[in-house]
């Protein structure tokens, strides 16, 4: 897509969102704005004004990573439970008990169908939650986890869950220590959910985040994206579509151990679940107010994900990932970072995907492989329902 038709599409878009008056015509005295200023102060209006939920009910788009879902976190849950520790609205918390620091995070799965190439309901539940506190900088330790089961569940598909959780634990060195169950009524509760709350230990001075960026800064990502997203769209046998791709459902913390051994320059780093590595780089862009800048080209994205990402209409970069990091690193330090990456086992095919820029502050652009860019935005709808 041209330079020309990007800014069409978003001077479009941000109006049918936010109502903006046309700002061709400036108030007096003052030059007019070129098509791409007005574009991008439109876009700095919309987002600052105050989040707010304007449907009446939750929708499933309330929960897929994109727009609607940071409009729900700001603009409820925030805004009741607004303290320090929460407003960096990072992957875990960071706590401080009598002079050390814990990282504490949870989160709630409930995938479908249970079972999939490459894993299941039980070791996502672990691994998720394992690579929210490593992100962080932490070393997990203990998990929790509540199961919620809807009546007629069977027992061995219960024990085939807890079995592969039993494993996903051992494999990250950490332990489940305590836990729930609860059951609901038949049709009430697709299976099973499960909820897992994890606890590390922060054992170096770091304080990564989103909000670190600065220009000159290279973006990372571990490997191939967008693996678990296409592989829960396949399995659920609704496309007809044969395909080998699996999940890559993975613990990361030994990945980022690797990291952060290797080299101190790193900024920030997030796991790309759901919303993809868009949602990330958009968290990067907004919280840091710079420009993220990826070159399409280089980054990995397997042949038969593209291939069932075109059929669906969908970019690769909004199909969830769990077993994919993003960092976010000085440039100074990218080929440093990328050896580290590539020295572990998740790491082999991480790539350098673009650099952090001063301007256009809060955007992400791609430029495409036919020479062109485009703006990449946070998910509107809900292309993947229940993908983890």
């Amino acid at each position: 897509m041209t330079q020309e038709r990007t800014a069409d599409w978003a001077e479009a878009a941000v109006r049918e969102h936010t109502h903006d008056p046309d700002p061709a015509q400036p108030p007096a005295g003052q030059e007019p704005l070129s098509r791409e200023q007005q574009v991008l102060e439109r876009i700095e209006r919309a987002r600052r004004r105050k989040a707010r939920v304007k449907e009446e009910r939750i929708t499933l788009a309330h929960g897929s990573g994109g727009k609607a879902t940071h409009t729900l976190v700001e603009a409820i849950f925030l805004e009741a439970f607004r303290n320090p520790l929460l407003e960096p609205l990072e992957d875990s918390a960071v706590l401080t008990v009598d002079g050390g620091r814990l990282a504490m995070t949870t989160d709630s799965f409930v995938v479908s169908p249970l079972f999939f190439p490459g894993g299941d309901i039980g070791d996502l539940a672990v691994n998720g939650t394992v690579n929210d506190l490593a992100v962080t900088g932490a070393r997990p330790l203990w998990l929790s986890a509540g199961f919620i089961l809807e009546e007629g569940l069977p027992v061995a598909d219960l024990a085939r869950i807890v079995t592969s959780m039993a494993a996903a634990a051992v494999a990250a060195g950490v332990q489940i220590v305590t836990g729930d169950t609860k059951v609901v009524q038949r049709g009430k509760g697709d299976g099973c959910y499960v909820t897992t709350t994890g606890v590390g230990v922060m054992e170096r001075p770091l304080s990564l985040g989103v909000a670190n960026a600065r220009p000159g800064d290279a973006v990372l990502v571990s490997g191939p994206i967008g693996d678990h997203g296409a592989t829960i769209m396949l399995a659920r046998g609704e496309l007809d579509i044969e395909s080998d791709i699996r999940s890559d459902t993975a613990a990361m913390n030994g990945l980022v151990e690797c990291l952060l051994e290797a080299t101190g320059a790193v900024r920030g780093l997030r796991d790309a679940t759901r919303g993809g590595v868009a949602t990330i780089l958009n968290e990067v862009a907004t919280a840091s107010d710079v420009a993220v800048v990826v070159e399409e080209d280089a980054v990995p994205v397997r042949p038969d994900v593209r291939g069932a990402c075109e059929l669906l209409g969908i970019d690769p970069l909004h199909v969830a990932c769990e077993g994919r990091l993003v960092a976010v690193v000085d440039g100074a330090a990218a080929d440093t970072a990328l050896a580290a990456l590539r020295s572990h086992p998740l790491g082999g095919a991480a790539a350098i995907i673009g650099r952090v820029k001063d301007a256009p502050g809060g955007l992400v652009l791609l430029k495409t492989a036919f020479g062109g860019s485009r703006i990449v935005d946070l998910l509107v709808g809900d292309p993947l329902p229940r993908i983890c």
